[in-house]
């Protein structure tokens, strides 16, 4: 091709686009491309099979008679749009759930049209967003979910209820409370972890759970074996759920309490050797299994196990999920109206709880429907603990010698004079040995102290750290009964 013609094929390409899509940028420097008037943006480098920016572009020109063009014309005229995307405003993307204006978020219902259901402080209607106001991404995990119904008078939340098996009322008020909290962009909510006996149904209840965010396509997925590729996975959906657990590393461990907490992770850009690429991620999570293991204090922390029993009446899955679709529509109208209520429901936020925010909305559905739903979430941050001392021997011998030391009494030691103190407490008189895992120096019990410290304060027993002039020292104490109750109010 002559260079008058890839000089004028790029006009056209340039031309064309910029009338008939808008270009902007996000903050870690990614170039989106939205066609105007539509609320869906594309990466205009993504080579994805959801459809990139430049197929999108390939074929509006064919179809509105512009021609077709090679393969070296096209990426001229991109890395052109591209540059000139570079000085404009930077706008945010994102994945299924927004903020929008006046205090409104947005759901994206994942349809071609492009409608959404915008959520505000009256009620909750379905429309097209301005792009000014939202811009959705979307990826191959993003399914369809149906136009949800409106004036259900609450028959949804009860199909819900029918099709799964939560063991009690708070487990099922706390279900309810983490999908009104999936539907909020800035409310941090623990991990559900759905357990059980073998054959209650926890795969089928959290994929239930998950379908009516992500649509009926939501699906669990086996557990990554490293932090990387959990970090994609989530980083391509709204909610992420894995399913069957039954151990859980440390690395992995702390990377979902990143991505229940939000967290940023850095990582060399392909084909460069200084750029960075900047990954910002907090998701709503939910697990199933039965059992664990030993969980670690900072995770409990962010865990909302939900209990489930066998179902007295056994049903086809494909009955069972005929009939689910049939009331999902329902179902999601449901809980669309209940999160409006709950949003309007003034409640105090309390300050005992490691998550304050769902805290809060527990807190909110109570005064909008009496559930009990943050008594429910005390009592099973109550198990959790009961968990975590159950599965660390230190934990368990740090509150057996706290038991020897008086209500408003303290003592104060090195941390190798402690790791002396408790090892002897462990072994006892007759010298059993040392279990595995044992602190090995004072430097590693005072870190393990460190992560303890909310278990074992829930327990009454306060764990401090401090410097005089001759060194640093740790301090056991038993606060006197009423300081107890104001530095950590009873869970029960």
């Amino acid at each position: 091709m002559a260079e008058d013609e890839k000089n004028s094929g790029r006009e056209v390409i340039t031309d064309y686009a910029q009338a008939n899509f808008r270009y902007f940028r996000t903050a870690d420097g990614t170039v989106y491309a939205q066609k105007r008037g539509h609320p869906v943006a594309r990466p205009i480098r993504s080579q994805g099979t959801t459809g990139s920016h430049r197929q999108e572009l390939m074929v509006a020109l064919f179809r509105d008679g512009r021609g077709v063009f090679n393969g070296t014309t096209m990426k001229e005229a991109l890395d052109l749009i591209e540059a000139l995307a570079l000085t404009e405003d930077v706008q945010p993307v994102h994945i299924r759930v927004a903020p929008g204006f006046d205090g409104a978020t947005w759901l994206d219902l994942g349809r071609a049209d492009g409608q959404s259901v915008r959520i505000h402080p009256t009620g909750w209607d379905i429309a097209v967003p301005d792009p000014a106001e939202v811009c959705w991404r979307r990826t191959q995990l993003t399914g369809e979910l149906p136009l949800p119904v409106k004036d259900t008078d609450g028959k949804g939340i009860d199909l819900l209820l029918r099709l799964t098996n939560f063991a009690d009322a708070g487990a099922e008020c706390l279900a309810l409370a983490w999908l009104i909290g999936c539907l909020g962009p800035d409310v941090p909510v623990p991990a559900p972890f759905l357990t059980g006996p073998q054959g209650a149904g926890k795969s089928t209840a959290g994929r239930m759970l998950v379908r009516i965010v992500e649509g009926m396509t939501g699906d669990l997925r086996r557990a990554p074996k490293d932090e990387e590729s959990l970090i994609t996975a989530v980083a391509a959906g709204w909610v992420t759920a894995l399913d069957n657990l039954s151990h859980l590393t440390p690395d992995l461990s702390d990377a979902m309490c990143c991505i229940v907490t939000g967290a940023e992770s850095a990582k060399r850009a392909l084909f460069t050797d200084g750029d960075v690429f900047l990954s910002r991620y907090r998701r709503p999570l939910l697990m199933t299994g039965i059992d664990v293991g030993v969980i670690r204090p900072d995770l409990a922390e962010r865990l909302l196990p939900l209990r489930l029993e066998r179902p007295k009446v056994r049903r086809t899955e494909a009955e069972l999920w005929a009939d689910y679709a049939e009331a999902l529509p329902v179902i999601l109208g449901s809980l669309l109206d209940l999160t409006v209520q709950v949003r309007a429901a003034e409640a105090e936020t309390p300050t005992d709880l490691r998550m304050a925010d769902f805290a809060h909305l527990c807190a909110q559905l109570d005064a909008a429907t009496g559930f009990g739903a943050l008594a429910a979430y005390r009592a099973s941050q109550d198990d959790l603990t009961d968990d975590v001392i159950e599965g660390d021997l230190l934990a368990q011998a740090v509150l057996q010698y706290a038991e020897g030391i008086s209500a408003g009494e303290a003592q104060r030691m090195t941390s190798t004079e402690w790791l002396h103190c408790l090892s002897c407490r462990y072994t006892g008189e007759g010298l059993r040995p040392l279990p595995k895992g044992w602190p090995t120096t004072g430097k590693v019990l005072s870190d393990r102290l460190k992560r303890l410290q909310p278990t074992l304060a829930a327990r009454g027993v306060l764990i401090d750290a401090g410097r005089t002039k001759q060194g640093r020292y740790l301090e056991m104490a038993r606060p006197a009964a009423q300081a107890l109750h104001e530095q950590t109010p009873s869970l029960l």
